[in-house]
């Protein structure tokens, strides 16, 4: 499929839709220039507590579904652990449910959910291969970014499924993810398309698909970030020993 047909599949973007997943904050002046730079951070899945009692994803989900570790489990509808393959080569990371989620309990259902879903076909994969899910478990009331104590609270169930998963490839749609997950000053607009190594997963940073609603022309480099991600997932090198 030829590129243009493969970005033509995103579908018309000059509409604009309501926000529901994501907030792109602004860029302090004095953060760093990289993200992808030679050393290494550590993995985040090891600087929080390992929830060895979730066995599957499925304790994961109903713990989630249990928590009222920060106020969000008091003011949420349901809660969005998160679905896809629980094998999957490639998962999505976002940053918190919007208001179509926090409805149907799953994440990316809305105007910017609907864009990712293209997105992925347009990666020649359907959204049951891959792994869906947020750094936040449970939507923040009016769709603000969520607070640090609220990302703390959430961060071993993610932790966990990234565990039990075992994704070759992350993709951390949207400033949010990239801070809490690798750097807490990082630019979105800067770190995205550099390619993260930790221990065996690869982390690229790219536009959350709620930014390509708002400004069309982040479309053409979220696509170049996608064609890196493909060419990974091409390589024949899996994860290290089991």
């Amino acid at each position: 499929m030829g590129e243009e047909r493969q970005l033509g599949l995103f579908g018309d973007l000059s509409q604009q839709g309501s926000w529901d997943d994501d907030v792109i904050t602004v860029v302090r002046e004095h953060e760093r220039e990289h993200v992808g730079r030679s050393v290494v951070p550590p993995a985040p899945w090891d600087r929080v507590p390992d929830r060895k009692d979730l066995a599957d994803l499925a304790a994961v989900a109903q713990a989630v579904e249990r928590c009222r570790a920060c106020r969000l489990g008091e003011t949420r509808t349901r809660s969005v652990p998160g679905e896809g393959n629980p094998d999957a080569d490639l998962m999505f990371i976002g940053e918190g449910p919007g208001v179509e989620e926090d409805l149907q309990g799953r994440p990316f259902v809305g105007a910017a959910g609907r864009l990712l879903d293209k997105i992925i076909a347009a990666m020649g994969m359907s959204r049951d291969q891959v792994f869906i899910g947020n750094i936040v478990k449970c939507r923040p009331p009016y769709n603000r970014v969520p607070e640090s104590a609220e990302i703390e609270a959430c961060l071993p169930f993610l932790a966990r499924q990234i565990r039990l998963i075992r994704p070759r490839i992350i993709v951390l749609l949207g400033a949010t993810a990239l801070r809490a997950l690798v750097d807490p000053g990082a630019s979105i607009t800067r770190a995205r398309g550099q390619w993260i190594r930790v221990a065996n997963t690869m982390i690229m940073p790219t536009f959350h698909p709620a930014a390509l609603l708002r400004d069309p022309a982040k479309k053409r480099p979220l696509w170049e970030d996608m064609q890196r991600v493909l060419e990974q997932l091409k390589d024949p090198l899996r994860r290290g020993e089991e």
